[in-house]
């Protein structure tokens, strides 16, 4: 059965950085590609990093470049996501997933809790 655990959250000001841990279960992070996803209410959710760790390639979308990074630790079975110089914006429930490689589709229809992020100004 896959689950995901989503953690890291919290409140910060901006310019200041969190750490997202996601540790699924059911399924094991190295055999996958792995993204982390957000999203605010009102809005769709939307992809953020994403890793393919067989091919060492990290993809971000544009408005985190040079500021998050994405990351596993097979042993740990756990997927990161490392975010400095937060801005208001980034504000929102991060989620992560197993996808497709080169895609941001769902591997698996399954989506956790996610942990909210809060950046104030």
């Amino acid at each position: 059965q896959v689950q995901v655990m989503e953690s890291g959250g919290g409140s910060v000001q901006a310019g200041g950085s969190l750490r997202l841990s996601c540790a699924p279960s059911g399924y094991i992070v190295r055999n996958h590609c792995m993204g982390w996803f957000r999203q605010t209410p009102g809005l769709e959710r939307e992809g953020v990093a994403r890793i393919n760790t067989a091919r060492d390639y990290t993809y971000y979308t544009n408005s985190v470049k040079g500021r998050f990074t994405i990351s596993t630790d097979n042993a740990k079975n756990t997927v990161y996501l490392q975010m400095n110089s937060l801005k208001p914006e980034d504000t929102a429930m991060y989620y992560c997933a197993a996808v497709w490689c080169d895609s941001w589709r769902q591997f698996y229809n399954y989506w956790g809790q996610g942990t909210q992020v809060t950046v104030s100004s």
